[in-house]
């Protein structure tokens, strides 16, 4: 399996952007973490909404306990601390809906800021990627097998452009069909050059 182009400009470029796209994830899955705790920040009051409603929830139901133990009355007072403590776990529940709610916010967000960068990634950068890396094995394959060169001439004639082709032989075609040995050799390593490979 051929990773990188033989030819050092060719093989320079695609390093340099290998690298490109590997700091492009990174930063990317950089700015998604930091938007996911600067969202998560918002929960704060939250906790704090969640913290206090419990510890008063818990007071007061403390305090109805005991004032319930008082004789005769006592059953009549602990009502308005029964309610006052029914209100404040209220309180702790909406502190714990904020919260969550902030949390999916903040995940939601996080995964939207990556769906582009990580989309680019997965669906235009490493297709384009692999390909190349499989038409270079093929034709790493096909410089050293019998018959490869005149298949690479043949792929050369067909992908090239006339111009280039024309540089070659002015009738190019007619000498690759007579089997003109430097006419296939310079197909062939024009086809090879085109993928970054030596021929």
């Amino acid at each position: 399996m051929k990773i990188y182009a033989d030819r050092a400009p060719v093989a320079a470029r695609q390093l340099v952007t290998d690298l490109l796209v590997a700091a492009w994830v990174y930063g990317s899955i950089k700015a998604a973490l930091w938007l996911h705790d600067l969202v998560q920040k918002l929960a704060v009051p939250g906790q704090k909404l969640e913290g206090a409603g419990g510890g008063l929830a818990d007071s007061l139901g403390d305090v109805g306990r005991k004032v319930g133990r008082v004789p005769v009355v006592g059953d009549d007072l602990t009502s308005p601390f029964e309610r006052a403590a029914g209100a404040a776990r209220s309180m702790a529940e909406a502190g714990h809906d904020q919260q969550a709610l902030t949390n999916d916010l903040a995940m939601a967000l996080a995964i939207s800021l990556l769906i582009v960068p990580l989309g680019l990634v997965l669906f235009v950068w490493l297709p384009l990627r692999v390909r190349w890396i499989r038409r270079a094995a093929a034709a790493v394959r096909l410089r050293t097998a019998p018959g490869g060169r005149d298949l690479l001439a043949l792929r050369a004639l067909t992908n090239q452009p006339l111009r280039t082709l024309d540089r070659i032989d002015a009738d190019v075609v007619d000498a690759w069909r007579r089997g003109d040995d430097d006419t296939v050799r310079a197909l062939a390593a024009l086809e090879l050059r085109g993928l970054g490979l030596r021929a």
